[in-house]
């Protein structure tokens, strides 16, 4: 069959099918949406990596003329969650609170402030004050899997957590064969160790959430997200309402790379909406988009060869340590993926063994990111 040349695409300038409209504006991203009345949300953060709230006063900021709401874990339900937005049954530890007791990195949520434009909220948000009890921290790989190293999740409430004594998140073990055998009669070993640092994932436009209600009185999340329908079902469970009074709207999107496969301000947002029954948006700035979203996980990688003279490969050995940072959103499908999806390459070696763990430290939290895993 002859070919139809004027169908041809190799070789020829191809128009992205929507590069005219975003080149002339006309996508509407989250924001765009003008919502009448709509209240502005502002998070106040741990200044500590490590630490137990053992007061929160409000009193000060509630009396600021135009603050219509202020959240905290005094007086909000307590319902552990995952804020990875990912498959069901969630692979991820439940280990999140809407507000907690306790901050476990610096720039952790300690209050919300629901107010009727953003300066208002910060004036709030500055009035705040919170009683801290300092504990030590957890900043490194090392320093948490050493003996005696504070433990980071000893909430009784948390569900999942591989080891929480010992700050495991998560863990995997796949051997295939027997590698230890295999590397002792190898006549080649090689090994090396790759040190995987942060990143984050930067897109253009910040996280930002729109909550308002319909006229049927349900709940509409206008969400800069990859995962709609994760939203509606994670919402639900903080919130505690089906999911069938949620709707999220999911518009264009100016970016996510696996950082909005995470709902980390939808629940806020709700929750200050359900509280003053009035429309509430909520944007991070770019500081707090860098400190509160999500990071690649930082990693530490070994791996172990051994082959015959002629350099045919007999086993392969490969162990992973993840920095999960201070919760466990996607640790062990991210920590199983860096073996999982590597290893089947080497297909000539008959023994194959992958094994790792996702470690808790009070550092940034990491997550869903291009390259997942």
């Amino acid at each position: 069959m002859a070919l139809d040349r004027e169908r041809r695409q190799v070789g020829q300038n191809v128009l992205k099918v929507d590069g005219l409209a975003l080149a002339a504006g006309q996508p509407k991203f989250t924001l765009d949406l003008d919502v009448p009345q709509a209240l502005v949300g502002k998070i106040l953060r741990s200044p500590h990596a490590h630490a137990e709230i053992l007061a929160v006063d409000t009193t000060e900021a509630e009396r600021v003329p135009g603050v219509a709401c202020i959240l905290h874990h005094g007086n909000v339900p307590r319902i552990p969650y995952t804020t990875a937005g990912q498959g069901w049954p969630e692979p991820s530890p439940y280990d999140n609170f809407l507000f907690d007791r306790k901050v476990r990195f610096v720039g952790d949520q300690v209050a919300a402030v629901a107010a009727e434009d953003e300066d208002t909220a910060e004036v709030a948000l500055r009035k705040i004050v919170v009683e801290y009890k300092v504990l030590p921290a957890v900043l490194s790989l090392d320093q948490a899997l050493a003996t005696g190293a504070p433990v980071i999740h000893d909430e009784p409430d948390a569900e999942g957590i591989y080891d929480p004594q010992a700050n495991i998140a998560a863990a995997v073990d796949i051997p295939v064969g027997d590698v230890a055998h295999a590397l002792a009669g190898s006549p080649v070993i090689a090994e090396a160790t790759a040190e995987i640092p942060y990143s984050q994932h930067s897109a253009i436009e910040p996280h930002c959430v729109i909550a308002y209600f319909d006229e049927d009185g349900r709940l509409v999340l206008r969400s800069s997200t990859q995962v709609p329908f994760h939203v509606r079902r994670i919402v639900a469970r903080v919130l505690e309402i089906p999911p069938s009074r949620i709707r999220v709207v999911k518009p264009r999107i100016g970016g996510g790379f696996g950082s909005k496969q995470e709902v980390i301000l939808e629940p806020v947002v709700a929750a200050l909406a359900f509280r003053t029954k009035r429309p509430v948006q909520l944007a991070y700035t770019r500081q707090e988009v860098f400190v509160a979203s999500r990071t690649r996980h930082p990693m530490r990688v070994t791996v172990r060869l051994g082959a015959s003279k002629d350099g045919l490969l007999r086993a392969h050995e490969m162990e992973a340590l993840s920095n999960t940072g201070a919760y466990g959103t996607h640790a062990l499908t991210v920590l199983s993926n860096v073996g999982s999806k590597t290893l089947p390459l080497y297909n000539k070696a008959e023994h194959l063994r992958f094994h790792g763990k996702a470690m808790y430290t009070n550092l940034p939290v990491a997550g869903a990111y291009r390259g997942y895993g």
